[in-house]
């Protein structure tokens, strides 16, 4: 799959151009069904599908205050996106000035910069332009003003309940990993670039690659015996999410540390995936760090049999 990141670079000469438009946070089932809607198109007319989609949640501009934490993160997401077979995907960055173009002036634009849309596909809810002033109803009028089909899906349904990127959150919050992995047609995992931590794992004995969070969704605070692939490679994981009141006096300060069982290797920067298979026990604060080096082991050793299972 192809990335740009100009509607412009979507042009495919005189093909014409299937497009489905979404923040796509997490790429669930319904997302699925309106990307292959693109794909299935683009077959059809023997043209180009293309993914439009923004480098960030469009409430982190428009309302910072409630942006919902992304299921995940950008690389991960285009990289679900790319398994689906679109041809290309064009994240745009997502400003207060992208915001402000009224919904017909980029419908409008859209169309000159792509040369020929035969497709939009969308959700059935979706809104788009300034103040989310443009709706389907919109995009169908000007359908048949610029010669292009829209597909409006309709939200799948699970279990008689509706899938969403809402409800995959709830489901991870919650701990309920093969309830979001239902959503997203595949297994919920964390992924996220490995930072410089504190160092105190490998002062006991336990080195850890701690995970930048920044934006992402959490699971429950834990400890959790889960399955790592690090460039690409898999291996067993005990990972802490939380607090580490032992040595961090800061209880708003959250963090994810994974030790990867038989992995040795410098991996800053690299961004790694954890599934996690089964919560081990909930974090605690210990008396010294001899005690929490003495758990750490009895962690370990939990996780290592759990993976073998």
């Amino acid at each position: 799959m192809n990335i740009v990141h100009a509607t412009a670079d979507l042009k495919a000469g005189s093909l014409p151009i299937c497009l489905a438009i979404g923040v796509f946070d997490g790429v669930h089932l319904g997302h699925q069904r309106v990307i292959r809607q693109a794909v299935s198109d683009a077959a059809d007319c023997r043209g180009r599908s293309a993914v439009l989609t923004f480098d960030r949640h469009p409430a982190a501009v428009l309302a910072p205050r409630r942006v919902p934490p992304m299921i995940y993160s950008l690389a991960r997401r285009l990289d679900v996106i790319a398994s689906l077979g679109p041809d290309t995907a064009c994240v745009l960055h997502f400003d207060r000035q992208f915001s402000e173009i009224d919904g017909e002036e980029f419908i409008h634009s859209l169309a000159r910069d792509c040369g020929r849309i035969n497709s939009l596909s969308v959700g059935a809810d979706f809104c788009f332009g300034r103040g989310r002033g443009g709706n389907v109803a919109l995009l169908r009028t000007l359908g048949t003003e610029l010669g292009f089909a829209v597909h409006a899906l309709e939200q799948v349904s699970l279990h008689g309940h509706p899938v969403s990127s809402t409800r995959v959150r709830e489901a991870v919050r919650a701990g309920h990993f093969a309830q979001a992995g239902e959503m997203l047609g595949r297994p919920y995992m964390l992924c996220a670039p490995v930072v410089r931590g504190m160092g105190l794992g490998r002062q006991i004995g336990v080195p850890t690659a701690n995970l930048d969070l920044a934006g992402l969704l959490t699971p429950p605070v834990g400890v959790y015996a889960a399955r790592a692939l690090v460039r690409g490679r898999p291996c067993c994981a005990a990972v802490n999410i939380g607090f580490r009141p032992t040595v961090v006096s800061d209880p708003a300060l959250i963090s994810v540390e994974a030790h990867l069982l038989d992995f040795d290797g410098e991996i800053y920067g690299e961004e790694i995936e954890l599934t996690f298979l089964e919560k081990l026990r909930d974090e605690e604060k210990f008396a010294s760090l001899d005690s929490l080096r003495a758990q750490i082991h009895r962690d370990i050793a939990n996780a290592r049999e759990i993976c073998r299972r």
